[in-house]
């Protein structure tokens, strides 16, 4: 997998700006099949950063129902907290 297959986007959330400007750290949704070592690989080479922790969980998916009866589910995903090196920060625009 390269490291635009482990990342697939930064969440932006109002817990995930707090956490980012008081611990450094930053909310990411991972491929589930990675693991931790490849996402601090994927976030070092994409953001040109330094990782210093990764806590990774998985994210069950919620029943909906879309104007019918039957229910569908969103799908499961890994969610993964990345903790900077002191000074680094990823740039979201």
């Amino acid at each position: 997998m390269n490291s635009f297959d482990v990342i697939k986007t930064v969440r932006v959330t109002e817990k995930g700006t707090q956490q980012s400007s008081k611990n450094n750290q930053y909310t990411v949704v991972a491929d589930r099949r990675a693991n931790k070592i490849e996402i601090r690989k994927a976030v070092e080479e994409l953001f040109k950063v330094k990782v210093l922790r990764v806590n990774t969980m998985n994210v069950r998916g919620k029943i909906r129902r879309q104007r019918t009866a039957s229910e569908g589910w969103t799908p499961t995903w890994k969610k993964a907290i990345v903790t900077l090196k002191v000074g680094d920060k990823i740039e979201l625009a």
